[in-house]
C-alpha cells in the first residue's frame, strides 16, 4: 500500500510538472515576426523597422505579397506562417490588416498587430467598413490601370501617403510601387482571427488613406491595446522604434 501511495505522489508531481511547462512554453515570449506589407507598397516598407527587432534578438520576414488578388495575398502569408518554426506575431499595414485577419486564423498566430491598418470584421469589405467616416485625401490621388490594377499619383504619395517622409524616401516609394488590384477594395475576410487572438492597434493621427477617426474606431471594436502617434499612413517608416516596441509589447504579450 505504501509503495502504491508514493507510486501515486511521483505520477502527479510529474503532471503538475508537466502542466506547468506548458503553462510556461505558452506564456514564454514570442520570437518570430511576420510582417505584411500594404497597398501600393512592397516589403521595403519594413526597412526601418526589422533591424530594430533583429537586434532585439527576434527572427523576422517580411512577407511580399503580390497584391495580385485578396486570395494570393493570403496563400502568400499563409505560406510565410507555415514556414515558421513555433508561434509568431502577425503585424499588418494598411491593406495588410485586411490579410491579417484572415490568415491570422493559424494556430501558430499568438497575436495580431495592426499597424495604421484595416480590421474588418467577417464578410465585411474595406469599402463597408469605410463608408461611415470621410474620405482620405488619398482616395483622390488613384491612378486606375487598363486592366483593374491601381497605382498611387506621385503626388498622393507625396500628400498622402507619406508626407512625413523626406524628398528622397518619398522618391523611393515612388520608384518601388507595384501595381494593386482594385479587387482587394470588395474582398471579404471568412473569419475574423482577432476575435480569438490578442490585438494591438497602432492608430496614425495624421494619416491621409484611412481616417484617423476610423482608425480610432477599428481599434477599439477588435479591443486592441492601441498607441497613437503623430504620422502619416507610412507610420513604420517614419516612428519605426515606436512601431518595433509594440511589436515588442505584443510578442511579450504586454497589454
Amino acid at each position: 500500500m505504501r509503495n502504491f501511495v508514493k507510486t501515486m505522489l511521483a505520477i502527479a508531481s510529474l503532471g503538475i510538472l508537466i502542466t506547468g511547462g506548458s503553462l510556461m512554453a505558452q506564456s514564454a515570449p514570442v520570437k518570430n515576426i511576420v510582417l505584411v506589407h500594404g497597398a501600393f507598397a512592397d516589403g521595403s516598407s519594413w526597412s526601418k523597422v526589422i533591424p530594430l527587432l533583429q537586434s532585439k534578438g527576434f527572427r523576422v520576414k517580411s512577407v511580399g505579397i503580390p497584391l495580385t488578388s485578396f486570395a494570393d495575398d493570403v496563400a502568400a502569408t499563409k505560406r510565410a506562417i507555415a514556414a515558421e518554426d513555433g508561434p509568431l506575431i502577425l503585424v499588418g499595414h494598411s491593406y495588410g490588416g485586411l490579410v491579417i485577419t484572415e490568415a491570422g486564423n493559424d494556430p501558430k498566430v499568438a497575436g495580431l498587430v495592426y499597424v495604421a491598418a484595416f480590421a474588418p470584421d467577417a464578410n465585411q469589405t474595406i469599402t463597408e467598413i469605410s463608408k461611415p467616416f470621410p474620405p482620405p485625401l488619398g482616395s483622390t490621388k488613384l491612378k486606375p490601370l487598363s486592366d483593374g490594377f491601381l497605382l498611387l499619383s506621385a503626388e498622393g504619395i507625396e500628400t498622402a501617403f507619406a508626407q512625413d517622409l523626406g524628398r528622397e524616401e518619398k522618391a523611393l516609394l515612388v520608384a518601388v510601387q507595384p501595381q494593386t488590384s482594385g479587387s482587394i477594395f470588395g474582398a471579404k475576410p471568412t473569419a475574423a482571427a482577432w476575435h480569438n487572438k490578442p490585438s494591438w492597434y497602432i492608430v496614425a493621427s495624421n494619416d491621409n488613406m484611412i481616417a484617423p477617426e476610423q482608425e480610432k474606431s477599428m481599434a477599439k471594436q477588435i479591443n486592441a491595446t492601441t498607441t497613437t502617434l503623430p504620422s502619416s499612413h507610412v507610420v513604420m517608416l517614419s516612428h519605426p522604434k515606436e512601431v518595433a516596441k509594440v511589436i515588442e509589447d505584443a510578442a511579450a504579450g504586454k497589454k
